[in-house]
């Protein structure tokens, strides 16, 4: 192996505030926050060997879709309560189209992701 993941990483104007949100939603339990030394702030989550997610502060808005995005799968619940528990910690639903296994949501920065039915 010549190289590996080190981060997946999540551009945002608020990082404090979006890590929170995908703390919650992914039940991270560590967060580090580190400052760069020109005052902008990055958050880490890890949990384990997971790969971690890192937010870092840029300053441009999100402007088109994700060429990359995340899908995740509750490990506790069916997709709908899973969805439903993310819209009321700020997630918004983009497409849900029956045809299709996954439901598009955005996070609160407009960032899509997918929720998919749970996998054994």
């Amino acid at each position: 192996m010549s190289t590996r993941i080190i981060a997946v990483t999540i551009d945002c104007h608020d990082t404090e505030a979006l890590a929170a949100f995908w703390r919650h939603a992914l039940g991270y339990p560590e967060t580090e926050h580190w400052h760069d030394g020109h005052g902008r702030v990055y958050v880490e989550l890890r949990r384990g060997d997971e790969v971690p997610v890192l937010f870092q502060p840029v300053g441009e808005g999100k402007q088109v879709k994700n060429r990359v995005h995340l899908d995740i799968a509750p490990t506790v619940r069916d997709q709908k309560a899973e969805i439903e528990r993310l819209v009321e910690l700020g997630a918004r639903v983009l497409t849900d189209d029956p045809a299709e296994r996954f439901v598009v949501l955005a996070d609160p920065e407009g960032n899509e992701f997918c929720v998919l039915p749970p996998r054994p």
